[in-house]
């Protein structure tokens, strides 16, 4: 039977989705084919509009053994699973003469748990779900997201909480899932039969394409306990968040809140003496983190590193009398002390980790308001635990025997893949180390004319940003610039406070509606922003990388300063001086590719159609001034570039003009 080619397959699946073939998606197909053929590793730079998806499924599908799809945005893994794999499998199925089978795979957390359900969450002092379900009319909100999770219940084939419409709350889902320390197991949950995450788990190891996310990937790697199936290759999407993902699922925490609940959840199952010994370091842990000024600790303190010892020692006491008293035959009970023994041995693992101390951890205390952000406020502090670096780990876990395939629109940095190649533990291409894996790059380009859609627009009269007060003359200039879009503007601020200032600002003086992160959903709000040409949408990180909003409404993305890290940021500082202390440039290894990352999925929001016009304004004279400034430019889509502020309003008018005029003749 003749093999299929390639360019068949990929031209019947662009086809099936009713999409363009186009020069780059073929040949990022071509590569990732040629990569797995060989056993090897490929970064692909591919920009919007090119096709990615299908560049890398249609191989991927063709090559018969299991693949791993990991991507970082559940929106993306709802375009795979719901609209790119269906109909790309049944457009290739007469061609390979077998049908494909694709599924997906997340934590257990993710997953409905019918033990939780059915018998009810151990409970310390909250109302829980029985309390809820024998109130004849429940009318808070806790109450009415756990009768609709009930009644979802019977209807759902998943269990899988995002395909709950509309969601519930945290707390909500938090009485009907479990992590997987607090799992019964199959074997031993009355449950385990109908279970939705172990039924996931089995679609997975029948698939030929698993469809996972990052952290559930880092969680495979860094465990050392297998959640995927066996896989022979690798494909990353969304590269460019790989490293931050990891580090998340590295990073340890503790705080007050949580060791107290370790202390409720184990104290009526151990005897008195284990119970009082915890209690005991849980108080002394909380006195010392009343105390605790936000950031990083060098070195631990003595009456810390007490603290912790104490703590680690009691937990493992409590640890030891939870596994040897353990009533197996009794499943309530079981579900009880596994929930209390999880929250204890992650007590025990992070004060162990930190209290043990390593040259490779960066630990600091933070502190958070009610609303998430960095606060001063009594008892709203934590003691976190970070890797200094995970290059290293996703070299030796990543990368060994398999072929890695890792995409997204911004993986060239300053013209070059080398700094994410060095994030994720490879040399510089075309070298090769005794530790590193060669690896090709590939920049497949994109179908938009950057050149002549857009321009970058440096203001480089204004004057340098400091770390505090505000900026007029950078508010006189975002209010022009609005004005001759005529709306139509995504401003992207490096921090809340100054959106919000902004927002603020700027409503006392334009008649154009200004919407504000955090004022509605983030849904909401760019379903308003999109659907309203005079508007703009004010905001921070998220939106830096989640707008996808093509056609005249979107003419004006404006960068309030280079994004760099905080001076402060703990784990970013940290990291700097350590490439400094090896004898790098740490600014450029670490500040400015953090900056031309972000920079790069911001300016990045602008074009997302080939009709599309307008342009990315940065309000930071370093780009041009700063002799990093060529760096994040070359980091950037290739716009025609300017520092002249009245060419920018003219072509900004002309933009407006011609973006009405079309609404008109429409």
């Amino acid at each position: 039977m003749t093999k299929p080619s390639l360019p068949d397959l990929l031209h019947a699946a662009v086809a099936a989705v009713g999409g363009t073939e186009r020069p780059g998606q073929v040949a990022m197909a071509e590569a990732v084919a040629e990569a797995v053929d060989e056993n090897a590793h490929l970064l692909v730079q591919a920009g919007t509009g090119t096709g990615k998806s299908l560049g890398y499924l249609v191989p991927a599908l063709a090559h018969g053994e299991r693949v791993v799809i990991a991507t970082a945005t559940l929106a993306l893994q709802r375009q795979l699973v719901e609209r790119d794999l269906p109909r790309t499998v049944e457009a290739l199925r007469p061609l390979l003469r077998r049908r494909p089978e694709f599924a997906m795979l997340k934590g257990r957390s993710n997953y409905l748990c019918l033990h939780r359900l059915h018998e009810g969450a151990p409970q310390e002092e909250e109302d829980g779900l029985f309390d809820v379900f024998e109130q004849a009319a429940p009318t808070s909100r806790l109450g009415k997201d756990l009768l609709r999770l009930r009644d979802w219940a019977d209807e759902t084939e998943t269990g899988d909480r995002d395909d709950l419409t509309p969601g519930v709350s945290d707390r909500a889902w938090g009485q009907v899932s479990v992590s997987s320390r607090e799992c019964l197991g199959a074997s031993k949950c009355a449950y385990g039969a109908e279970c939705f995450a172990e039924a996931a788990r089995e679609r997975a190891k029948l698939a030929d394409v698993v469809i996972t996310n990052h952290a559930l990937l880092a969680i495979d790697a860094i465990e050392g306990a297998p959640v995927l199936p066996q896989h022979e290759v690798l494909i990353i999407d969304e590269a460019h968040e790989l490293v931050s993902r990891v580090t998340g699922v590295a990073t340890g925490e503790l705080t007050p809140g949580q060791v107290n609940r370790a202390v409720r959840r184990a104290a009526k199952l151990v005897d008195e003496k284990a119970a009082d010994q915890l209690q005991t370091a849980a108080e002394t842990f909380e006195r010392l983190m009343e105390l605790a000024l936000p950031g990083r600790l060098e070195e631990i303190p003595e009456d810390l590193r007490y603290c912790l010892m104490a703590l680690r020692d009691a937990a493992r006491t409590v640890i030891t009398a939870l596994g040897s008293t353990r009533d197996k035959s009794v499943q309530d009970e079981d579900a009880v002390r596994k929930q209390a023994l999880a929250s204890v041995e992650n007590v025990h693992a992070v004060a162990e980790r930190i209290a043990n101390g390593s040259e490779y951890d960066v630990v600091w205390y933070e502190r958070h308001d009610a609303r998430g952000g960095a606060a001063y406020r009594p008892g709203g502090a934590s003691l976190r635990v970070a890797p200094l670096s995970v290059s290293g780990l996703l070299r030796e876990k990543l990368f060994e025997d398999r072929s890695v395939t890792l995409t997204s629109a911004t993986l060239k940095l300053g013209g070059d893949f080398n700094g994410v190649a060095a994030s994720l533990g490879l040399a510089p291409e075309g070298t090769e180390g005794e530790d590193c894996p060669p690896w090709k790059g590939l920049d497949v380009g994109s179908p938009f004319d950057y050149a002549k859609q857009g321009i970058l627009y440096v203001a480089k009269h204004l004057a340098q940003p400091g770390r505090e007060g505000s900026r007029t003359d950078m508010l006189d200039e975002l209010a022009e610039l609005i004005e001759a879009a005529g709306g139509r503007t995504l401003g992207l601020f490096s921090s809340m406070r100054a959106a919000q200032a902004a927002a603020e600002e700027l409503r006392g003086r334009l008649d154009t509606p200004i919407l504000l992160q955090g004022e509605e959903t983030l849904g909401e709000l760019i379903r308003n922003f999109a659907a309203d040409a005079r508007t703009c949408l004010f905001g921070t990180l998220s939106l830096w990388q989640g707008v996808d909003v093509p056609g005249p409404n979107c003419q004006l993305v404006v960068m309030d300063r280079v994004p760099f890290p905080r001076p402060d940021d703990p784990l970013m500082s940290a990291r700097q001086k350590a490439v400094e202390e090896a004898g790098g440039n740490g600014f450029m290894a670490v500040a400015a590719t953090h900056a031309a990352l972000l920079m790069a999925q911001g300016a990045g929001r602008l074009v997302r159609a080939t009709g599309d016009r307008g342009v990315v304004a940065v309000l930071d004279p370093r780009v041009e001034r700063a002799r990093y400034g060529s760096f994040l430019r070359r980091s950037m889509p290739d716009f025609w570039y300017t520092t002249d502020r009245n060419q920018v309003r003219r072509s900004l008018a002309a933009i407006d003009e011609a973006a009405k005029k079309a609404a008109t003749d429409s």
